[in-house]
């Protein structure tokens, strides 16, 4: 089995630790991983802004580096969604590119949910010495429908005590472009985010996109909040961590 690394524009430029993990659980489960480096952004920047022309752009190249590849996997629900829903409105008066974007579609995958889904894996062999708490984001859970595999993997981990997060399938008020159109209300919403998890007293948040965990950690910090936010790559690659 070999998986075509997909790293978003958040993972590239700011957490590239993530997708170092997610190379390391992958080969860790014996699947043979690569990275198209001609890749770049899916094009849902410009598709959520409107620029419909310019995002299919953006999309028809990215069919064209990916479209070979066995399977696409991704650490984050998000851009999985805008090639697994999104491509389709994009192209739906042309179909070739159509027809392209569909057989793309059906062999992409959120990383949890390719270990657990594809790979048939819920334990992959990590612990963690401390106790953790998810918060579900909006397009990994509303797009995709993938509720139960970052669950069934975070339950797997040695030692890690699991608490639960309440309102953990509510949005943390980042949605991308969201938070710089209406600050005051993603700050609202970030602000709520926070209370459920000083409430739930867990050491560290784990979700699976990055956006969300950049806007709970920017939040944390501000208010200095003593919780670990990190991404359930990382996680699952603990024992690298922990060293």
């Amino acid at each position: 089995m070999k998986v075509s690394l997909f790293i978003t524009c958040l993972v590239d430029q700011f957490t590239p630790q993530v997708g170092i993990s997610m190379t390391r659980v992958l080969h860790k489960l014996g699947v043979e991983v690569e990275f198209l480096q001609a890749q770049t952004c899916c094009g849902q920047p410009g598709y959520n802004s409107g620029f419909k022309t310019e995002a299919r752009k953006l999309a028809e190249r990215f069919i064209d580096i990916f479209e070979q590849s066995q399977y696409i996997v991704a650490p984050s629900g998000s851009c999985t969604g805008m090639v697994r829903v999104f491509y389709a409105d994009l192209f739906k008066n042309d179909r070739v590119n159509r027809d392209r974007a569909e057989a793309l579609a059906s062999k992409t995958y959120e990383f949890t949910e390719f270990l657990v889904k594809v790979l048939g894996v819920e334990d992959v062999g990590a612990t963690y010495d401390g106790s953790v708490t998810l918060h579900q984001s909006c397009h990994l859970l509303r797009e995709l429908n993938v509720e139960k595999e970052p669950r069934l993997l975070l339950e797997a981990i040695k030692g890690a005590q699991i608490v639960e997060l309440e309102s953990s399938d509510v949005c943390c008020g980042f949605g991308g472009l969201f938070s710089v159109k209406y600050p005051l209300i993603s700050g609202g919403i970030l602000q709520d985010k926070i209370d459920c998890i000083k409430k739930c007293g867990a050491e560290t948040v784990v979700a699976c996109d990055a956006g969300c965990l950049m806007h709970i950690a920017g939040g944390l910090s501000r208010q200095r909040v003593p919780v670990r936010t990190m991404h359930i790559a990382e996680l699952l690659d603990s024992p690298a961590i922990n060293k």
